[in-house]
Formats: C-alpha cells, structure tokens, sequence
C-alpha cells in the first residue's frame, strides 16, 4: 500500500471536478470572495451542459458585484387593540359613576369615602376594641345593618317602652327567650340600638364561645361569657347588659309550651344587679316562638353531636336548606318599668331568699306581659313594616 495512488474523492482522479479541464468549475469559482451568486438553472437545461463562465484564465475581466436588493417592506399590521377596548377613560369613569349612582344612590361618593377610611383603619389598627372584645364600629357597619332589614321587614319587629331604658350608666335588662334558634337576642340588639342608640351587651352560655365563627363574632359584637364576674365588671363600668336566664331550656322546649317561661336559674342575675346597684329592665318578646316550631327532637344524635338538642320543625330537615328560613311572623317587644336595686341593703345579694323573690318578680312581671300582648295581637303573621 506504500506505492498506492491518491485518487481525490469526487473527481475520479481529474482536476475541475469532472469537466475534463485545469480550470476550476464554476461551482468553486462561486466560493472565491466577492463572487456574484450563481443563477439556478433552467429545468430544461443540464447543469454540466451551461457555458463556462469568464474567469482569469480567459483573459476577460469578471464583471462587478451586483448590488444587493433592498428586503420587500414588511406588510402593514393592524393596530393593537387598547386595554380599554377602545374607550377612553372619561367615558370609562362616566358610565362608573352612572353605575354607582343607580345602586347607592346619590350621595355615594361620601359612602365610599367612609368605607376607604374604615379599610385604612382596620388596616392601620387604628380602632378600639375593649378589654371583652367588642368592636362598635364592625357591629355597627356590618352585624347590624345585615340584621336590620330582617327586623324591619321580614319581623316587623315592634318596640314599646323604650323610655325605660336609661340614657346613661348601668342597666341589666332580663328578657324571654324563645324561637328554636336565638334570634331573639340578635333581635333585641339590633332593636334596642336603634331605639335608644345604647349597645345592649349579650350574656351568652359557654357552648356560644366554643364555635369556631360565632364564638368570634359574638365577641365582637358585645358579647361576653355569662359569669358573676364578667356580669358585675360590666354593670359597674355603665354597660347595658342583657341576659336571658331560660337559657337552652327556653329556646328549646316544644312549640305546645310556647310562651310558658321555664325556671330562670338561680338569680344570679339578679345577685350581679344588686351588688351594683342597678336597675333591673324586664323585656317581653312575642313572636319569636313562630319562627321555627319545635315539634320533635333527636335526642341521641344531640349527645353524639355535643349539642343540647337537635331540632325538627315542620319544614327542616324535610325541605333541607330551605327549612332554615325562618317564618315571618310579627314581633311585638316590649320593655317593662325597671325594677330598682339600689334600695336595698348592702350584702342584700347574699340572701337567698331576697334574692329568689326579685327574681320571682321578674319573672312573673314578664309571664303577665306575654299574655297581654298575645290577647293584642291580632294574627301570628299580620302586620305592617315598621315605618323607616
């Protein structure tokens, strides 16, 4: 293999790349620098069979460069589309402003002002909440105008003797409870607010505090544990307190015993009032039994459950979420003539039987007023809203 013979690949061994000449072919001459492009031949046309072209063994002069052609314009684009779609901002803000007023009427501008400022606040931190948890501003602005409409039209709740609350300083105000469910109590908040423009500040049972949402929201919304201690710290400090002393056994007995009251406890609500020296107001509630009538009871699931009773009424759990709307009957609340405490003896709140009869006297004071509203009322559910 010493003596074998280089053969270049493609040539078969001649120069010019098989055109049988010592002139390079015009495919390489196309590589050489500055070299005009080669035009593609015609289809009809052999590549090999072309003329040779002039090259420097020819003795002519290639021919310049022609220059090269400018690109073709790119084809006009439409134009993007505005964010706006095509609006302008003016409009934008007109038709804004149109909507605005339609839903909130005119004075708008003002209400989104106070809800802006009551963001920045609670962003801030920049409101009170006192040493329970109540929040005035988030019970007002929220809890009670959601609850208002609901007094006004669908209970048609209304309140006598509102007179009796006073303008200032400590006052326990004692009412029936009733109604499967208790709205009574959100009820008489709302209704008492509105009257008087006084927080009336709830006494609720332990089970109230234990549930994830309500237990915060009740906080919120004036409520506090119903202890001795609590109880006396806010009479002293000139709370209105509310308290309704059936409890679980009020709102829960059968709808055949409605508007019997069930024994009030053991006074200590009254014991709380006559340490402190404050009034005691009792308040009647009618009305509030018909919303949901209690007609049986599970008592096994309700021990399953942790609950004091699982409720069926005629339409729940049959009809399912729509057995949760409560019936709209007519409401009619009345507060009676305080019954005062600070008469009495000091230490009058450590004897049994003073303490059993005022609240005995509450309770009858209470049971009377129940039965003269039932005898003025004319029907369960008649009666006109209450005027705005």
């Amino acid at each position: 293999m010493g003596d074998a013979e280089i053969i270049p690949i493609g040539t078969r061994g001649r120069p010019g790349r098989g055109s049988g000449t010592d002139r390079p072919s015009s495919a390489a001459r196309g590589l050489a620098p500055g070299a005009r492009p080669r035009p593609a031949p015609d289809q009809d046309q052999d590549q090999d069979e072309r003329p040779p072209e002039p090259g420097p063994g020819d003795g002519s002069a290639a021919p310049p460069p022609e220059p090269a052609a400018e690109p073709p314009a790119a084809p006009a684009t439409t134009r993007e589309r505005s964010p706006l779609g095509g609006v302008s901002t003016t409009e934008w803000l007109a038709a804004f402003q149109h909507a605005a007023r339609e839903l909130f009427g005119d004075d708008w501008e003002p209400q989104l002002a106070r809800f802006l400022a009551f963001l920045r606040r609670r962003i801030t931190g920049d409101y009170v909440v006192d040493d329970y948890g109540f929040d005035p501003e988030v019970t007002e602005r929220f809890l009670m105008t959601a609850l208002r409409p609901i007094a006004q039209r669908w209970f048609r709740i209304e309140l006598r003797g509102a007179d009796n609350i006073p303008d200032e300083g400590g006052a326990l105000v004692v009412s029936n409870h009733s109604g499967t469910v208790p709205m009574d109590g959100l009820m008489t908040m709302l209704t008492v607010h509105d009257a008087t423009g006084r927080h009336l500040r709830p006494l609720g049972a332990d089970l109230v505090f234990e549930l994830p949402v309500v237990g915060s929201l009740a906080r919120r919304s004036g409520a506090t544990l119903a202890c001795q201690e609590d109880a006396e710290r806010m009479l002293a400090g000139g709370e209105l307190v509310g308290v309704w002393p059936e409890g679980f056994k009020g709102i829960g007995k059968p709808y055949s015993e409605r508007y019997k009251l069930q024994r009030f406890g053991r006074g200590g609500f009254v014991s709380a009032a006559l340490r402190t020296g404050v009034p005691i107001v009792p308040l009647a509630v009618v009305g509030a039994e018909e919303i949901y009538p209690l007609i049986g009871n599970v008592p096994a699931l309700a021990r399953l459950l942790g609950a004091p009773y699982v409720p069926i009424t005629p339409f729940f759990p049959w009809l399912g979420p729509l057995g949760l709307v409560p019936l709209p009957s007519k409401w009619l609340l009345e507060l009676g003539e305080p019954i005062r405490t600070d008469e009495y003896e000091a230490g009058a709140a450590d004897d049994p039987m003073l303490v059993f009869n005022v609240t005995d006297q509450v309770r009858e004071t209470i049971q009377q007023t129940l039965y003269r509203l039932l005898m003025q009322r004319e029907s369960v559910f008649r009666g006109r809203p209450r005027p705005e």
